[in-house]
């Protein structure tokens, strides 16, 4: 018994590490967050499988709200139930919080010195980086089927040419997923 207490004690602490440690230095928000949660959730601890990371992400997007909490709910629930759902979001929330209230008051009196506005200009190239490094992982698997090519390319348009809305765009695809591409070869 105090056995498996010490293990689950040790889970709960590994993802609110993890956790923690991806959402503090994902610089520019959700989107710069998601490669650090892939590191640490496929790469380090090996919670996920790629394929796995990318079906929680989209259906993470699918939903409303921030994507770190509901990449932080999914792991931790699917890797310690409720209490590690509990313990990643705590470890989402909590660094960051706290770092950003000691951040801003540094922030707010040094805004416009050359060397903040430097940082921040030096930075922003690498989280766009992180983001094109994502995306071709989970490219790689996301496109097995030739009209899974086609089905980016139309919200590729939709996206960018008609400013279609994301959400009807996965609503959609999900739809198109449900009725043709279930167990079909596309």
């Amino acid at each position: 018994m105090l056995a498996a207490v010490a293990a689950l004690g040790t889970v709960l602490w590994q993802l609110f590490v993890a956790f923690g440690r991806a959402n503090l230095f994902g610089f520019g928000g959700g989107p710069s967050v998601i490669p650090l949660i892939q590191q640490e959730v496929v790469d380090n601890y090996h919670w996920l499988s790629t394929e796995e990371y990318t079906d929680a992400l989209a259906m993470g997007n699918a939903l409303p709200g921030p994507i770190a909490t509901k990449m932080a709910a999914y792991v931790g629930y699917k890797i310690a139930g409720y209490w590690g759902a509990l313990s990643a979001l705590l470890g989402t929330v909590m660094p960051t919080a706290v770092a950003m209230v000691a951040l801003a008051g540094l922030y707010f009196k040094y805004k416009d010195a050359p060397q903040i506005q430097g940082m921040l200009r030096g930075v922003r190239p690498v989280v766009v980086v992180l983001l094109v490094q994502v995306a071709w992982e989970m490219g790689v698997k996301s496109f097995p089927v030739p009209s899974t090519w086609i089905i980016a390319l139309v919200a590729l348009v939709a996206v960018f040419a008609l400013k279609v809305h994301p959400l009807a765009l996965i609503l959609a695809s999900m739809t198109y997923g449900f009725f043709f591409l279930s167990g079909r070869a596309g």
